[in-house]
């Protein structure tokens, strides 16, 4: 489906000034007939919330001010040899200093949502004992900033910066770990919950867990064996569910509790009904060690069985704590995983990409527009999940901007407008979608990759930090402003 400009509103795109903020709009309808305006067949619902999302490390830089202290990250980063161009994120967008900036960013897109994360060591520079008062005064300017613009704060609590100190110890592989984060969990969110009413324990345990501990190209560089990367797994959801606990008898009454997920997203190789029950079945079975443990409070006996001598060890208390009781459910989707129904003990097989497949600039973001459609409705299916959000969804380009400062990321576009008519498509069909944040407002520190993908609708120059609205921006605030994508 193409996306279509008026003359005016092209015009008008293609005149700005390379570096300025996004032009006023029309309101919705000026200048269209009325049958046309009104006969809009992608429209969301009244109230769905539009966001976008970042996280501490890729974005804040300011590592060694007010009191922070090093991260797992910091020391990866600045390992020889673990990131492209050895780049870290000392500096990434010195959102620390420039949050008034950036939050005036999110205004002109119409914004009415930000997911942000806390640095656990901007908070507890030792991982545990006492507070740093100036690691949280930062986050309250910034939530002020952002609730007088109007827009409502989401906030994550792990978004993978583990203190170093706590990795000293034994990282996630120590179950006292997932003690120390509900800990911080819990007083930042007794701290925060009068200004922010979502709170979001864990981004994407299963990329912290594989990647950090099994693959060794992330934070903190480990590659253990399968008993040891399902332990990591266990302690993981542990210190999930403990924190949700945490937050629950510290934060403000009326405070919700979730995650965000990056679910393996199973998705039918096209719509019949045997592939349709496969990728049900997928969904669960793929999921056991995160999202399924944390909705189920039990381990399938399929995943034990796989794992063999190899399977966590743990309590039945611990199942339960896991599997406290969330309010919402998050969901970060950017590919798909497609599912054909055999006739295997599973009943399902995964069907693996050729080498053809198209996908991003992201040699991993291969395109599947579907994906955005399957997988909220299977897990609202599943797990009857009544609330859930799109916590993350986006694409890399390699954003090279014109001799006059534009950047016309039209594969961005392309990418953004087949998933969310994708998502409209599952909205409208009464999966409880409540919102979307697009990954990501700003190019940022793009952790092993460092700088060299970018994700943000916003150009940044990390020599000069000047941010640039792209072609992406006018498209996502054209949809916010219609609540609606064409």
């Amino acid at each position: 489906m193409a996306i279509h400009f008026s003359r005016r509103a092209f015009a008008r795109l293609l005149g700005a000034t390379a570096g300025a903020s996004l032009p006023a709009l029309p309101a919705w309808g000026a200048g269209v007939a009325p049958e046309t305006a009104g006969a809009d067949a992608h429209q969301f619902p009244h109230g769905f919330l539009w966001g976008s999302a970042t996280a501490s490390y890729q974005v804040e830089g300011t590592v060694k001010e007010d009191g922070r202290g090093p991260s797992i990250w910091d020391t990866f980063s600045h390992t020889p040899g673990k990131t492209h161009n050895g780049d870290t994120g000392d500096v990434a967008d010195d959102h620390y200093h420039r949050y008034k900036e950036d939050v005036q960013l999110m205004k002109n897109l119409g914004l009415k949502t930000y997911r942000f994360s806390v640095s656990w060591s901007r908070v507890f520079p030792e991982g545990t004992g006492a507070p740093n008062p100036k690691g949280l005064d930062f986050y309250n300017r910034m939530l002020d900033e952002l609730l007088a613009a109007g827009i409502a704060p989401y906030c994550t609590l792990y978004h993978w910066d583990l203190p170093q100190v706590l990795q000293d110890r034994g990282g996630w592989e120590n179950r006292d770990t997932a003690k120390a984060f509900a800990d911080y969990a819990g007083y930042t969110a007794g701290k925060l919950s009068d200004r922010v009413k979502h709170f979001m324990t864990m981004n994407e345990l299963r990329t912290f867990v594989e990647l950090g501990y099994s693959t060794g190209f992330h934070a903190p560089g480990l590659k253990l064996d399968a008993k040891g990367l399902a332990q990591v797994s266990h302690h993981a959801v542990l210190g999930h569910g403990m924190a949700v606990q945490a937050i629950r008898a510290s934060a403000k009454p009326g405070t919700k509790v979730g995650l965000a997920d990056n679910l393996t997203a199973c998705t039918p190789v096209f719509d019949a009904p045997e592939h349709v029950e496969a990728a049900g079945r997928a969904t669960r079975e793929e999921n056991a060690m995160f999202l399924t443990v944390i909705q189920e409070g039990r381990y399938t006996d399929g995943y034990l069985k796989r794992l063999g001598a190899a399977a966590p060890k743990f309590t039945a208390e611990e199942l339960a704590i896991i599997g406290s009781k969330l309010d919402f459910t998050g969901i970060n989707i950017y590919t798909p995983a497609y599912v054909r129904a055999d006739d295997s003990e599973k009943g399902y097989a995964m069907v693996p990409s050729p080498a053809s497949y198209p996908h991003m600039f992201s040699p991993w973001l291969t395109i599947g527009p579907e994906a955005l459609y399957w997988a909220p409705k299977l897990v609202a299916k599943l797990w009857n999940v009544k609330e859930i959000y799109i916590t993350e969804n986006g694409a890399s380009s390699a954003d090279v901007p014109t001799p006059e400062g534009r950047i016309l990321d039209t594969d961005r576009v392309m990418y953004l407008r087949n998933y969310l008519t994708q998502l409209h498509r599952a909205v409208a069909e009464g999966v409880p979608v409540k919102g979307y944040f697009l990954w990501s407002l700003l190019d940022n520190y793009e952790w092993a990759d460092g700088y060299e993908k970018r994700f943000g609708i916003h150009y940044v120059d990390f020599k000069t930090q000047k941010r640039t609205p792209k072609l992406s921006a006018e498209f996502y605030r054209e949809v916010i402003a219609r609540n609606s994508v064409a």
